[in-house]
């Protein structure tokens, strides 16, 4: 059968747009499909950047969580300074401290070396005792203001005083507390911060990037009524405990602008010895002559020495 020239054209037309249309799906499809795995592959390459990157600051974080010390007693001597307005005090001391029962800060007169002030933290209780005027505080952590302003309690004051990281509320940072930190392994300079938020407060401790020895912690509060508070904690002079290092100087500065004026208190800890003895009890006893009165009296007379 003889097929007519216009007719063939036309099925040969169809023929041709059905191979063209055939092709460019095809061709659609491929680009698609390769866009498709492009995009894929993007998201896995990112994924593992991501992953790999929080596996680096999780393990930064145990690293600097691994500084701190084993034993169980840190114990020496001291200069104690404390800066507040227009008042300049240095006097020797001690510092006591064993691992979750106590942090004792004694002061003594100079030369005499009696105690003139005793100031006990324990988990349950803060004591502040004035021996010059036989008076003393005895309260627990909300009942001392700039404690329960900075949300701090023992543990809290623990970790800073043993150079450690810390979580609020917690009595230690367990392993899985360590992947809530915010780890800049980019950060330009000698340090490589560490920072944790919880609610109104902002607690970031810049680390040695070569160490990872925690060189200062930075508590921050901050409230639309309160204003901004900041507890700034510098550590130095780390000397041998065991295997590990502990800060032999201290020096925490705290600013307020709760009171509508801005109020700063800054203490300088010297330790010129350092020693790991348990030869010390944890009671302080008081006879009947010592009078419990106000934390801010007491702290205003010590002040007034």
């Amino acid at each position: 059968m003889r097929m007519n020239k216009p007719l063939l054209f036309f099925m040969m037309g169809m023929v041709l747009l059905m191979l063209s249309t055939s092709c460019v799906a095809k061709k659609m499809s491929l680009n698609s499909e390769t866009r498709l795995k492009q995009d894929t592959l993007h998201m896995q390459v990112e994924s593992e950047k991501s992953q790999t990157r929080s596996v680096r600051e999780l393990t930064y974080a145990r690293r600097v969580y691994d500084n701190q010390v084993y034993t169980e007693n840190i114990v020496g001597g001291m200069s104690f300074r404390l800066e507040a307005g227009s008042k300049n005090i240095s006097v020797p001391g001690a510092l006591k401290l064993r691992k979750n029962k106590m942090i004792r800060i004694q002061l003594f007169i100079p030369i005499l070396g009696s105690e003139v002030g005793r100031m006990d933290f324990t988990p349950d209780y803060v004591l502040i005792v004035d021996r010059i005027h036989k008076q003393y505080i005895k309260a627990d952590y909300n009942q001392v203001d700039f404690l329960q302003k900075q949300g701090l309690n023992f543990y809290s004051l623990q970790a800073l005083f043993w150079n450690q990281l810390l979580v609020p509320g917690n009595t230690k940072v367990s392993d899985s507390d360590l992947k809530r930190f915010s780890v800049s392994l980019d950060e330009k300079g000698e340090f490589i911060p560490l920072t944790l938020k919880n609610g109104s407060m902002t607690y970031n401790w810049n680390t040695d990037k070569t160490s990872a020895k925690i060189q200062e912690a930075i508590i921050t509060f901050k409230d639309t009524k309160y204003g901004t508070s900041t507890l700034n904690w510098k550590y130095s002079d780390f000397k041998n405990i065991g295997v590990k290092q502990f800060p032999a100087s201290q020096i925490f500065e705290f600013v307020t602008h709760a009171t509508r004026k801005e109020q700063k208190v800054k203490v300088t800890i010297n330790m010129d010895e350092l020693g790991t003895s348990s030869d010390w009890s944890l009671e302080t006893e008081l006879s009947p002559k010592y009078k419990q009165v106000d934390v801010q009296e007491v702290l205003g007379q010590i002040m007034n020495m």
